[in-house]
């Protein structure tokens, strides 16, 4: 008897626990949203943009805990080159030495843990970065603003592309590349907008 009265018990408190459980998924704005990158090399950098194909971010009553996004790798542009140059720049990133984009169209990242870091809305993101067939962890800290109730995530990121088999041009793979050497890191500047 003790033993079902104390059964009863638990299930009673799972369900109040159930009950209570404020989760809530917050759909990305994709138009509104937007990823900037750059790339170095040793005689100068090249900058863009790239779209947000989806994403979503899950809440527990007000603090972040997980989410997701992606990557729409077929937009890639230039922002720093003009015509012919910043095609060339672009077909070149697209095509097999970099990101193989006709293969692999998406690119997507998906968050495993987050950790606050004392002040509202800032976060340690602990998540798994997808890129070709390669998938690796990675940890950068975001901020998350509450614009008249939209969430507004933004985060610096540098991205080491030879974690991902990204060869071309790296001296991590190759040697005597001189001025050559287009550099293994490189930064995206994350912007997510939350539907409303």
């Amino acid at each position: 008897m003790k033993s079902v009265r104390n059964f009863m018990l638990l299930a009673m408190f799972a369900f109040i626990g159930f009950a209570f459980t404020t989760l809530k998924t917050v759909n990305v704005d994709t138009a509104a949203s937007q990823i900037t990158w750059k790339g170095y090399k040793v005689t100068g950098e090249h900058t863009g943009t790239i779209n947000v194909k989806s994403g979503n971010f899950i809440y527990d009553g007000d603090a972040l805990t997980g989410g997701s996004f992606e990557i729409d790798m077929t937009s890639i542009a230039c922002t720093d080159l003009q015509g012919e140059y910043a095609g060339k720049l672009v077909g070149h990133l697209k095509s097999d030495d970099f990101f193989g984009v006709a293969t692999y169209p998406t690119a997507k990242f998906e968050v495993t843990k987050v950790i606050s870091r004392g002040k509202a809305g800032d976060y340690k993101v602990t998540g798994n970065l997808t890129i070709k067939e390669t998938t690796k962890e990675i940890r950068f800290n975001v901020t998350v603003a509450n614009n008249t109730g939209v969430p507004v995530a933004t985060a610096d990121i540098t991205i080491d592309r030879s974690d991902f088999n990204v060869k071309y041009g790296s001296g991590s793979f190759f040697d005597d590349l001189g001025d050559k050497t287009i550099y293994d890191e490189f930064d995206l500047g994350l912007k997510l907008v939350g539907s409303k």
